[in-house]
């Protein structure tokens, strides 16, 4: 068989889980774009890919990691091209696509179950939807993300596995073109598969919240953004929404991101005698 993942870190939770049941054991693929932020639109066309791709050229080059070796690596079409050529080999193959409980995965799912149709039958999902797991310390928790559960929880996590119904074959795509037609720029997670697109400035309130008007290094200032955070998303899209809140004139970034987390500080920009107001969320 094999697994379908859509953040680094599963991959090494899931191997460690296959060492404790050889019946899980297969190749692990991982998708690894982030299909919850960024232009989506025409995505399976030429034109849409290249324009998403410029988009994250964009961020990444404003950001610390290094544009060009990224974009190398994150090839999501040949991976589904190699994936479909595997399943074309052995009719006998099997698919488990793992999904947590964030908009990141399920995104992911949207975009990948819209090219598997003609696999119907051989394509499983494992959606970790609101369940409850044991932690390290042996207390109940609710994980919105693979790598949150220990290997041994997964003997428990298998038997979620089920097939993918001819229904959602149909109704799934629907919902992915929808976003797709909608192409906002975040896309978050509501309950069950239900996802809801909203405008950039939604993390917003975030960002300037949980900054201070004392300049912090910029991998600080991150870290105490993204602990906070109740709806998560990636640093890199964080990043270019100080940015944007800079040309606002809401914040201030000292030294250049580009060259590294440490290498730059930021801070809210306030006058004197003015109050900062933090703005409520777009919906």
């Amino acid at each position: 068989m094999i697994h379908i993942v859509f953040q680094q870190a599963d991959i090494d939770v899931l191997k460690k889980a296959f060492e404790l049941d050889e019946t899980m054991a297969g190749d692990i693929v991982e998708i690894k774009d982030d299909y919850a932020v960024g232009p989506i639109q025409n995505i399976y066309e030429t034109e849409g890919y290249q324009q998403r791709r410029e988009w994250w050229k964009g961020l990444l080059d404003y950001s610390p990691y290094n544009s060009d070796g990224l974009m190398e690596m994150v090839d999501d079409r040949m991976a589904v091209h190699q994936l479909k050529r595997s399943l074309d080999e052995d009719e006998k193959l099997e698919v488990w696509i793992w999904m947590g409980q964030n908009q990141h995965d399920v995104c992911g799912y949207y975009w990948l179950i819209s090219q598997l149709k003609e696999y119907s039958g051989r394509i499983y999902v494992l959606y970790l939807n609101n369940l409850p797991f044991i932690n390290d310390k042996g207390s109940i928790f609710y994980p919105t993300t693979l790598h949150q559960i220990l290997p041994k929880e997964f003997l428990k996590a298998k038997k979620l596995c089920r097939k993918v119904t001819s229904s959602e074959f149909e109704i799934d795509p629907d919902e992915w073109k929808k976003l797709m037609e909608e192409n906002a720029a975040i896309r978050i997670l509501e309950g069950g598969k239900k996802i809801a697109s909203k405008q950039e400035d939604f993390y917003d309130t975030d960002i300037l919240t949980n900054l201070t008007k004392e300049a912090q290094r910029g991998a600080k200032a991150m870290h105490n953004i993204l602990g906070k955070m109740k709806i998560k998303t990636g640093d890199v899209f964080l990043l270019l929404r100080m940015k944007a809140l800079m040309e606002e004139g809401k914040v201030e970034i000292i030294g250049e991101p580009s060259k590294g987390w440490k290498e730059f500080e930021v801070k809210l920009k306030s006058t004197a005698g003015e109050t900062l107001e933090v703005p409520e969320t777009s919906s």
